[in-house]
């Protein structure tokens, strides 16, 4: 396999991953390198990767004090060859801070590895305090939040328009219950590259059904457009449903309605007081 060929699963998969968690860094001349910083206990992911980097890289670890732990044991995988990181960067992973500017693969790539990838890096799949699934992705990238409510509306048939919170100007785009079933299912199928960890919540997730004594959530109602009300007035229920893809007893109430309310707002007769 071709270095970052993203029409390859474990490729697609990565780049999504190191776009979310990498960072590619240059130095004087050609020098630089790619470095990823994983917890110890994702450190399997690291070596992956190192696997299916024909360049020279390294995997070290090293125990450090951070703002949240002391004593955090990390994985750093490092890359520093010229010609792989000229790959990544023509593929779309900047050098430096990247995190708005990021933008999903523009030729052919393998959507739901690359979005497993985010998920992998900058996402959680797991379950409520109350007991259902969520699949969420946080990320500050305008062009990534597109990418992936389109991706996990095709799959769930949810619509999502999120925006950016308050407290830190990021994305925080979460589906729960039969949504995240789906999309769990989608992306964490048997077989493919994923922090173990997440794959094993995921399966879970993916085994979720909901309590019978928990009823679902109503459908929202699809709003009704000018045309259609044209349509309902304009023919037998029977024949509008056909065209509306509604049913007909919808369309009879609709169109009973409008005609109460274009009778309502006739003027009266003249003279009349």
């Amino acid at each position: 396999m071709r270095f970052m060929d993203l029409t390859q699963p474990e490729y697609s998969y990565m780049f999504g991953f190191l776009q979310a968690d990498g960072t590619l860094s240059a130095g004087p001349g050609d020098k630089g390198k790619l470095t990823v910083e994983l917890s110890r206990t994702d450190r399997e992911i690291l070596l992956r990767f190192q696997e299916l980097c024909p360049y020279p890289s390294s995997v070290r670890d090293r125990t450090r004090n951070t703002n949240f732990k002391d004593n955090h044991q990390a994985s750093t995988w490092t890359m520093c060859s010229f010609e792989g990181r000229t790959m990544l960067f023509a593929l779309g992973m900047p050098y430096g801070k990247k995190s708005q500017i990021i933008r999903p693969p523009t030729g052919p790539h393998r959507a739901r590895d690359y979005v497993r990838g985010l998920v992998d890096a900058d996402g959680s799949v797991g379950f409520t305090a109350k007991g259902p699934p969520f699949v969420s992705l946080t990320t500050s990238s305008d062009a990534i939040k597109d990418y992936f409510v389109e991706f996990c509306h095709g799959i769930s048939g949810a619509e999502r328009s999120p925006n950016r919170n308050r407290r830190d100007n990021v994305y925080n785009i979460v589906y729960f219950n039969e949504h995240a079933v789906a999309i769990a299912k989608a992306l964490y199928y048997d077989g493919a590259l994923a922090l173990p960890r997440k794959a094993e919540k995921a399966a879970m997730a993916t085994a979720w059904t909901r309590p019978p004594a928990q009823p679902r959530p109503r459908t929202p109602q699809r709003p009704w457009t000018p045309d259609e009300d044209a349509v309902v007035l304009t023919r037998k229920p029977r024949f509008a449903a056909a065209i509306l893809d509604r049913s007909a007893a919808n369309c009879s109430l609709r169109a009973s309605k409008l005609r109460k309310l274009m009778a309502a707002s006739r003027p009266g007769p003249l003279g009349s007081a």
